[in-house]
C-alpha cells in the first residue's frame, strides 16, 4: 500500500479531488486530499505562497505521513515543489499533473504568457481582497474542453476565487527540482490548452525536473472532472515503483 497526497490547483479545494481519490483507494492505497491555505472559501485571499506551502507541510506532519507520493496539479506544482524542499525525508515521489515546475526565485506568473498576467492583474485590481476568479469562457474552452456544456458549467460552479499573491510570490528553494534526490513523474494531458500549445506544459516545464517518468493520456486540464477514473489510473502509473 502506498500513501498519496493529492494537491489541487488554483480555484479548487481538496474535496474536488475525491472522485479521483476513490479509485486509488479502491486499489488499496491511502489517499489524502487537503485544501491549500487560501483556497478554502472562508480563507483570507491575502495569503501568499509560503503560507500555501506551509499548510501542506503541516498536513503531512500532523498526519505523521511518510514515504508519500505527492501530486500537484497546475498551481499545485508550485506548492509541492516547496513541500519537497522543506520535508524531503517524508516523500517518496513527486508527481506533477500539467503543473508548474519552479526553480528558486521564480513565481507562477513567470511561467505563463503575458496575456494571462495582464488578465490576472486586471482581475485582482477589481477585487477588494486580491482574489482572482477565472472567467467562465476561458474555463470552458481552455481548461475543460473535453466536457459537455453541462459538466463545464456545473464544475465551474464548484470553484472559488484564488489568492493572487500565490501567483506573484517568488518561491524560495534550497534545491531546484532537477537536483532533488527524489523520484519525479510528469502527467501530461495531451488536449490541455490551459496554456497555449506553443508555451505548453510538456516539455517546456516538465524538462525542468531533470530525470523524470512521463505518463501521457488524452484529456483536458480538468480531467479530474471530465474523467476522474482515467486520471486515477494515470496517477497510479506515475506513482509506481
Amino acid at each position: 500500500m502506498s500513501t498519496f497526497v493529492l494537491v489541487h490547483g488554483a480555484w479548487h479545494t481538496g474535496e474536488l479531488f475525491e472522485p479521483v481519490a476513490q479509485p486509488i483507494r479502491a486499489a488499496g492505497h491511502a489517499v489524502h486530499c487537503p485544501t491549500i491555505a487560501g483556497n478554502n472559501p472562508e480563507d483570507p485571499r491575502g495569503l501568499g505562497l509560503e503560507a500555501a506551502i506551509a499548510s501542506i507541510v503541516a498536513h503531512i506532519e500532523a498526519q505523521d505521513l511518510s514515504d508519500v507520493i505527492l501530486l500537484g496539479h497546475s498551481y499545485g506544482g508550485m506548492v509541492i515543489t516547496g513541500v519537497a524542499d522543506r520535508i524531503p525525508d517524508r516523500l517518496r515521489r513527486l508527481i506533477y499533473w500539467n503543473a508548474f515546475v519552479p526553480n528558486d526565485g521564480e513565481c507562477l506568473n513567470d511561467m505563463v504568457p503575458p496575456h494571462y498576467v495582464a488578465l490576472f492583474d486586471a482581475l485582482s485590481a477589481q477585487s477588494p481582497d486580491n482574489g482572482v476568479m477565472l472567467p467562465f469562457p476561458i474555463w470552458r474552452d481552455a481548461f475543460i474542453n473535453d466536457a459537455s456544456a453541462d459538466l463545464a458549467q456545473s464544475s465551474y460552479e464548484k470553484l472559488n476565487p484564488h489568492p493572487y499573491a500565490t501567483f506573484t510570490d517568488p518561491i524560495s528553494l534550497s534545491t531546484n527540482p532537477a537536483d532533488m534526490q527524489i523520484g519525479k513523474s510528469y502527467i501530461n494531458c495531451t488536449e490541455d490548452t490551459a496554456l497555449p500549445q506553443s508555451l505548453g506544459w510538456h516539455p517546456r516545464l516538465s524538462e525542468k525536473l531533470g530525470l523524470f517518468r512521463l505518463v501521457q493520456l488524452p484529456g483536458s486540464h480538468e480531467l479530474c472532472f471530465s474523467d476522474p477514473a482515467a486520471l486515477a489510473d494515470a496517477i497510479l502509473r506515475a506513482g509506481r515503483d
